[in-house]
């Protein structure tokens, strides 16, 4: 990895983690980035978030095609990611329990799992309680 592709991959991060939990587009961040460097392409903020993903430094949501930081630092396993469908924001979980089980019954069901993707959408607890208060 060149010294050009780490500074993209760290302006990519900082974005990220400037919007905290809430998932980003690589086009979201594009459009950030373009704020400074008016000549940034797709490719590189794609390159970018394809190193970080694979260095579990960001995930990426599935359902939404768009990305956060990791919230929970120096984890090697997989993460549970709860998605609110009302307000959007996205809580990262350890769950190593959970994980265990799912390579357990893969495994019993002759299937060799390389990559765990386990995304929950519903409602977060701070948008539950207003729905409830009100």
């Amino acid at each position: 990895m060149n010294e050009r592709s780490e500074n993209w991959q760290s302006r990519v991060l900082a974005v990220l983690r400037r919007r905290g939990r809430e998932p980003q587009s690589a086009y979201d961040i594009l459009a950030v980035l373009r704020q400074k460097h008016p000549k940034i392409a797709p490719p590189t903020v794609y390159r970018a978030l394809a190193a970080l993903t694979e260095s579990g430094k960001v995930h990426r949501i599935e359902s939404l095609n768009a990305f956060v930081a990791c919230q929970c630092r120096g984890h090697l396993q997989a993460s549970v990611l709860s998605v609110c469908k009302a307000c959007g924001i996205v809580e990262e979980s350890l769950a190593p329990d959970l994980l265990k089980a799912l390579t357990g019954f893969a495994r019993e069901n002759g299937f060799a799992a390389t990559r765990h993707v386990i995304e929950l959408h519903g409602v977060c607890a701070a948008c539950d309680t207003e729905v409830v208060g009100t």
